[in-house]
Order: C-alpha cells, then structure tokens, then sequence
C-alpha cells in the first residue's frame, strides 16, 4: 500500500500507474473520506500545485532573521497570491533581511539608500592568499612574459629565440647554462607564447615507460587537434645515453619539441645524435646589475609601499616617522638605506644565479623582522656558496687557468685559482700532478731542477695532506711562475707526433746497426754489426745515421726556447711581457703568512 503523490490517497502498489490515468478516480483502497475539512484542503492544495504551471504558482517570500538575536532561528517563509502582485521589500528592518524567490532585485532601491545589512555584505571582502603564497620567493617572481626575462641575449628585442618563438618556429633546443640563468623560465614561456601543449619531466624521476607514454600522448594531440607538445626535460644530462636515444625518433619526426635544459657541456653529456637534431643556446651568466634588478623587482612585489628613504642621516632625523610604523616595517628599510646598498650586496653575493639571489633575499626579509637587526647582522647571517663541481666544467676551466697563468709568469693569478681550488675542496694530488707536467712542458729545459722540486711537491702533498700542503704547493706554483720558459723539448716531441701521421712514417724500419741482437741468429743476419759505440771515442762524436732512410736529415728539435710570434697589443701599449726580472727588481713590501694563512 502507497500513497497516491497527487491525491494522497492510499493506493495499492500495482495499481498506482492505474490509479494516476484515471485522474485519482479509480481504484482507491480506502473509500472513506478524509475526518476533516483541513485534510481535504490539504489534498487539494497538493493537486491543484501539481497540474498549475510554474509561472501562475504562488510566490515565496523567504525571510531570514538576524543570526545576532537568534541563531537557531528558521527561515520565514511568506506566501503570495498568484494573482497579487509582489511588492518589492523596502529598507531592511531589524528582524533580518528579505529575500523574495523568483524575484530579480530592483536596479534602485525606493529611498535611495541601502541598509546597513546591506552596505556590510558589498564591504571590501577579505583579502585570499595567492595560489603560490607559500612557494619560494624565486618561484613567485618567475617572470610571467618573455619581456621580463633579465640578461638574456637571445629572448630580447632582437634575439634569435624570440624570433623563431614569434614567428611559430620553435625548434628542439638544449639550452646551456649555469643555475639560476632562466632555462625553466625561457622553457615555459616559449610554450606559454607559442600556445602549445607543455610537459614538464625531469630526467632524475621519468624513465623510459614515461617518455614512450608522453609520445603517444603528443602524437594523438597532433592528430586530433593538430597542437604541437613541447616536452621540457631538466637537467637532460642525468638521462643515460639508451635514455636519450628514446627521443631519437619522435624528434626527427616532429612529434615533439624537445627543449632540454642542462648545466653540464652538452658536447660532453649529451649523446651526438641526440645534438645534431637539436640546436644549443647558450644562456650567459647574470651579471650583478641584472641580479640586483631581478632583486629590486621583488622587493617592490614583496612590500610595495616601501620608500626609499635618503641616504643623509641627517635628512633621516628631519624625516617625521609615520604613525603606526612596526619594528618590522623599520627594519626593512635596511634593504633600501644608501641606495639598496644591501640588495647590491645580495646581487653580488649571488655570483649571477637569479635564484640564490631571491633566496638570500627571502632569508634577508625575514631576518629584517627581528627587533635591533643590523646591516651586518644580515650579511652575517649569509652563507657563500662556492660554484665548482669537481666532475663538470668548472673542474677543467680553473684548472685550465691556473696552468695558463703559470705559464704567462703571472703568480698572482696562479695563487688565486689554486687557492679557489683547494677551498672548493679539490684534490691537492690532482693540482700536485699537473704541476709536475708544468716543469717539462713549459718550464722545461731553462731549469731543469724544477721537474725534482715538482716530484717533491707532489711526494709533500701526499704524505702531508690538507692543509698543511697547500703551502707545498703554493711554494711550487710561485717557482714555476717565476722561473724562465721553454717549451724547446715539447715542441720537439710534438713535431715527432705530428710525423707519425705522415703515410708510412709510422712502420718505417729501423736501421740494421741500431737493432738489437740478443741471438746468434740475429748477429749472424748483422744487426747491430756496424753500431759505433761513442763512448769509445773522443768527445763521444761519430759520423753515424740514427734515423730510418726516409727520415734522414729531418729535425724535429728546434733551436729556440720560445717561439718566434711579437704580441701585437705590446708594441701598442709599450708594456714589456712579465717575466722574472720584474719580480727581482720589485720594491713594494712583502707580506709574510704564517702556517695557518694569517
């Protein structure tokens, strides 16, 4: 037994649909009337707002009343004619507001004037939290169009990116560069400006069931929407070279646009195959004036009603504060006192790498909070991050110099990269090494002692250890930058090589008398036989060929030290080379280090 939703009427179950068709008629269960009038009405309210269409129903008046006077208070609801008419609701009274269903709200209010209720809900409303409120500050002030890229070349005005980007000609790429120089930056917003699909991986979390997957991906978009995808893939250096030949096929086919960022030199870590499909842009490093630009447009983001105040002390005293200054507000202005002396600071320290700059700047905003917090407080606080990898580029490019600078005489140079070394943590042996090929390769046969004084460097470093030899070496280095030149046997050794790649003069044979003759068969076949031994005879001289036939005569040895060239840039500057007599008749006052460095 149900109940008939339109009469209300009790129904049996199978003959509702019956029931309904015949207009509440037929087959009713329970043939008494309903016990009083009020259920009648009831019924026929409840059918009468079933068959009467939305538009002539009676309106509803919703009321609700001020949750200050009662909150466990329910809606009122007032009802309404179809026929009268709905009057609008005039100013608000204190039982709460009125809010009529189905009724559009008036353009102006009849007295012209809104309730308080009313002023209160169009007040400013509370101010939300960015998206990326809690990100780091290096990732907030991610520049969101290529215009706002700081110290790139290639994505300005006239750069060679931008106009392949513009013109819809985004060709797979390895962008090159130090940290924080905007590889990721340049990346998104290529894709951004392009309006292309982006894919962001990174080659220490993806493998190579991802990248297969990501492929089919862009190949189904191309087909159905004929939209590009770019994949971006970090630091692509750390993919193997079976993972970098995944992305043979799909970018010489146009499948995707691989843009691949890296820190490492790409000639060295990515696979040739790989390169030659793609093109390198090289991002050069920030200098200190865009670091401190990226910074002043951070602090300006950061605390945009900070003024700069006046570099005079005495213009600060005249300077009225303002009413309601915090310790906090006070303390920030130690980035904006002297003409933002400390964000140049923070430019410099950075040692353009945008990120660590914002970083430092984060850690600088918070610090500034702290009551009594001084300039040198914060430089303080700062920790210097050395830029050397002991296995990448800057292994071999300060190594490079230090020998370089030994070989010009130039011993403050060679001080300053071996100490940037040995600080970095480099191996001693490995700078103890490279001095020992320094002795033969460019000091060579002016002073033949220092080959042993390097030996000794080396055998020192070895049983002594950091730090103690790093005065060993730095006593070395400063020999071998002093000492006078020749690169007469090196260059003579290179000529030999250099002939050995000459057709045939690497098998010539050796000449009879110079062979070795162990056996009686071989003396016997004369080698060895017409050999004169020079000792036998005066002053060791002989008239005796030691070369093959097809060599005879050549010279491989030359007869100057040095070579031959005149640097043009010192005849126009009139400046003498540096050379050891300039060290010898120096007069300025040395300063004398003991053990420790002091």
């Amino acid at each position: 037994m149900v109940a008939c939703p339109i009469c209300d009427k009790p129904v049996s179950e199978a003959n509702i649909n019956r029931h309904i068709d015949s207009g509440c008629k037929n087959l009713i269960d329970d043939p008494n009337p309903p016990s009083t009038q009020a259920n009648g009405d009831k019924s026929k309210a409840k059918k009468s707002a079933f068959f009467t269409p939305s538009s002539q129903r009676p309106e509803r008046t919703v009321s609700f009343k001020d949750e200050a006077y009662d909150s466990a208070s329910s809606p009122t609801v007032v009802k309404h004619s179809a026929d009268a008419p709905v009057s609008t609701p005039k100013a608000q009274t204190s039982a709460g507001p009125t809010f009529v269903v189905g009724v559009k709200r008036p353009l102006e209010q009849d007295d012209g004037e809104e309730s308080s209720q009313t002023k209160s809900l169009h007040a400013t409303p509370t101010s939300k939290k960015q998206k990326n409120a809690h990100a780091p500050l290096a990732e907030r002030m991610r520049p969101q169009t290529l215009d706002d890229v700081a110290g790139q070349e290639l994505v300005g005005p006239d750069g060679v990116l931008r106009n392949l980007i513009l013109t819809d000609r985004v060709p797979s790429m390895i962008l090159w560069g130090g940290p924080g120089t905007g590889k990721t930056t340049i990346a998104r917003l290529i894709a951004q400006t392009a309006g292309t699909r982006f894919v962001e991986i990174n080659s220490t979390s993806s493998g190579v069931a991802e990248c297969k997957r990501l492929f089919l991906e862009a190949r189904n978009e191309q087909n159905l929407t004929g939209r590009k995808t770019i994949i971006f893939c970090d630091e692509i250096h750390r993919f193997s070279k079976s993972q970098q030949d995944i992305f043979l096929g799909p970018v010489e086919a146009g499948q995707v646009v691989l843009i691949g960022a890296t820190t490492e030199n790409p000639s060295f870590k990515v696979v040739n195959a790989l390169l030659s499909r793609c093109r390198t842009f090289t991002l050069t490093k920030l200098t200190d004036d865009d670091v401190f630009k990226i910074l002043k447009r951070a602090l300006d983001h950061e605390l945009p009603g900070l003024l700069t105040p006046s570099a005079s002390p005495e213009s600060q005293e005249m300077q009225e504060q303002p009413q309601g200054t915090s310790a906090s507000q006070e303390g920030h202005h130690l980035l904006t006192n002297d003409h933002h002396a400390l964000l140049h600071y923070l430019a410099a320290f950075a040692d353009g790498d945008a990120r660590t700059g914002l970083n430092l700047l984060d850690l600088a905003l918070d610090l500034c909070q702290r009551p009594s917090t001084t300039t040198e407080d914060i430089k303080k606080s700062l920790t210097q991050t050395l830029v050397y990898d002991r296995a990448g580029d800057q292994h071999y490019d300060t190594i490079s110099a230090f020998h370089k600078s030994v070989r010009g005489s130039d011993s403050d140079a060679a001080l300053y990269y071996l100490a940037r070394m040995l600080q970095s943590g480099e191996d001693p042996l490995y700078v103890a090494r490279r001095m020992v090929v320094i002795a033969s390769e460019d000091v060579g046969l002016a002073d033949n002692s220092l080959l042993a004084l390097a030996t000794a460097t080396y055998s020192a470093a070895e049983k002594i250890g950091m730090p103690e030899c790093r005065i060993n070496l730095g006593h070395c280095a400063v020999a071998l930058s002093l000492a006078p030149k020749s690169t007469r046997a090196y260059r003579g050794l290179k000529a030999a090589f250099a002939a050995l790649s000459e057709p045939g003069v690497a098998g010539l044979p050796i000449p009879v008398h110079l062979r070795n003759a162990p056996t009686k068969l071989m003396r016997e076949m004369g080698y060895g036989k017409e050999y004169k031994y020079n000792p036998d005879y005066v002053d060791g001289r002989v008239s005796q060929e030691y070369l093959p036939e097809k060599l005879q005569g050549r010279k491989f040895l030359g007869s100057e030290h040095l070579g031959t060239q005149v640097d043009a840039e010192v005849l126009e500057s009139g400046e003498p080379s540096r050379t050891a007599s300039e060290y010898e008749d120096s007069t300025e006052a040395e300063v004398l280090l003991n053990p420790d460095g002091d």
